[in-house]
């Protein structure tokens, strides 16, 4: 009764070892293939628990970096508001370049350049002429009667 039991479970673990082929009937040869089998999961499970381990190494690193580029954001979110409260500052409070435009009005009604509540276009130049900050090349006239004809 007993060796029957052992052969059956021979017999199922031939089956288990190598499905679909014709079972063994060899005991040695069936005991050797599941100590083959049982070695080659052994190695397989080292792998995976090897390659499980480079993952959570490498997770970890990559959270640390996260939390130094979340930190460096930050950073450079509180240096461009800071910056920001500088060009505030410097512009007393006006988003832009320009007077505000009452000002600019008041400015040219003062030199009666308003007409109907529309601005003119107020040209002035300093006392100083501006060709002397231009290259020599663009003011060289001695081409002027080739490259422009005079109108008739």
């Amino acid at each position: 009764m007993r060796r029957d039991r052992m052969n059956e479970r021979f017999m199922e673990l031939g089956s288990i070892l190598e499905p679909g082929r014709p079972l063994k009937t060899d005991k040695t040869a069936i005991l050797s293939d599941a100590i083959r089998m049982i070695k080659q999961l052994q190695d397989d499970a080292e792998k995976l628990n090897q390659s499980n381990a480079d993952l959570h190494e490498k997770i970890k690193e990559l959270k640390a970096e996260k939390n130094e580029l979340r930190d460096e954001k930050q950073r450079l979110k509180v240096e461009k508001d800071k910056l920001e409260q500088q060009v505030k500052s410097i512009n007393g409070g006006q988003p832009g370049y320009l007077a505000h435009p009452t000002a600019m009005q008041a400015a040219f009604a003062a030199q009666d350049q308003a007409v109907g509540n529309k601005l003119m276009p107020f040209v002035s130049y300093p006392s100083v002429a501006m060709w002397q900050f231009m290259p020599s090349s663009v003011v060289d006239t001695t081409q002027d009667h080739v490259l422009r004809p005079p109108v008739a």
